[in-house]
């Protein structure tokens, strides 16, 4: 029994040693997976784009700027757009926060008296919104004692933008539809094709007059239409029983959708080439997966993460995604404001299915 077990487990390392695919899932992946996770998952929240509208300009009002930029949470910027049209910024994404200093603010706190200003954060990311807020106080109460040695002579007046009531929930949902429809579509892809090199039958499709374009899109639609199908679903569930504010265009969210399928059929049909196995096609298909989540901006702000991993996040197809979803649902933006992001969608679209469908379609002749 002893000597069967042991023969048994010699067996089993010589197949994993000898499969260069298996090493590579065993060893390879998981350094990956730690060294680019262990930067991007980042709960801290840093560099938050600021543009700051000085009505009062005084030194006051200007060393209270100073003192907002002199850590590491505020970007300070010049405002790009006037007071009254701050909120294209905001549906831009080009800034997270807004300051707004009234023209009686050093007269206010010469005087002692409380000194208002506001501050206009982007709420689509209650976490987010709600340390922003936080910090904005602290450094505001930090200045009031160092300038006028009172405890709060400035009384900070918040507005969040497109997510008043600070619900989590409408920033994750439309984050899970983005990975319900990548899921859905990439996995399935992958795994029904190994499954038919698996169990004989793709060969015997090969044999068949069916030609190789009609292969393809034989098995790419179906799951395509799945995916659209969970999308419906889960769009649906979300607006209906949690109550997901929906502000943009239906249409334009699933024409995109379909842009963004080119991507994620064509990195199904990519994994079926390069495994043996459903077991190879999942594991292959979940590494993906957790790259393409941690690095999308679905739980951590892009801008927290390190230079380095930012640069690797335009290498992510979810990222652009993820951008126009939560644009479109949240903010109500339009072409003319997601055209980077659509353009970004195009170019993976064509060169990953492209590349997926040639290097398929060499496989199966």
């Amino acid at each position: 029994m002893r000597r069967m077990i042991l023969a048994l487990m010699k067996k089993e390392f010589l197949q994993v040693m000898r499969d260069p695919n298996m090493l590579r899932m065993i060893f390879l992946m998981p350094i990956i997976q730690l060294v680019v996770l262990g930067y991007a998952i980042n709960t801290d929240v840093k560099d938050i784009h600021t543009i700051v509208y000085d009505y009062d300009r005084s030194e006051l009002s200007r060393e209270f700027v100073r003192s907002l930029s002199a850590g590491e949470y505020f970007r300070i910027e010049a405002p790009e757009y006037p007071v009254l049209d701050a909120a294209r910024g905001f549906t831009e994404n080009r800034y997270t926060a807004a300051l707004i200093i009234p023209e009686d603010f050093s007269e206010n706190i010469d005087r002692r008296l409380p000194a208002d200003v506001a501050l206009i954060v982007d709420g689509t990311n209650a976490n987010s919104a709600a340390i922003t807020v936080g910090y904005a106080g602290i450094i505001a109460g930090q200045f009031s004692r160092k300038v006028a040695g009172m405890s709060s002579p400035i009384t900070m007046r918040q507005k969040m933008m497109y997510n008043p009531e600070s619900e989590s929930v409408n920033f994750m949902v439309p984050g899970l539809v983005a990975l319900l429809l990548t899921m859905i579509t990439s996995m399935l892809t992958s795994m029904a094709i190994v499954r038919e090199r698996e169990v004989g039958t793709l060969e015997q499709l090969m044999v068949t007059p069916i030609s190789t374009p009609a292969l393809i899109l034989g098995k790419t639609i179906p799951f395509a239409i799945l995916g659209f199908l969970e999308l419906s679903v889960a769009l649906a569930f979300g607006v209906l029983w949690f109550g997901i504010p929906f502000v943009g265009s239906w249409p334009l969210l699933y024409l995109l959708s379909f842009i963004y399928l080119f991507t994620t059929l064509g990195v199904g049909m990519f994994i079926s080439t390069i495994t043996k196995t459903q077991q190879q096609a999942m594991f292959f298909a979940w590494f993906f997966m957790i790259f393409a989540i941690m690095t999308s901006g679905f739980f951590t702000p892009i801008s927290n993460m390190p230079q380095s991993v930012q640069y690797m996040t335009y290498l992510n197809p979810l990222r652009y995604f993820m951008t126009i979803i939560r644009g479109i649902m949240m903010k109500g933006s339009g072409i003319e404001i997601l055209y980077p992001q659509i353009l970004a969608l195009i170019g993976f679209g064509i060169a990953i299915f492209g590349m997926s469908w040639m290097r398929f379609s060499k496989r199966v002749k």
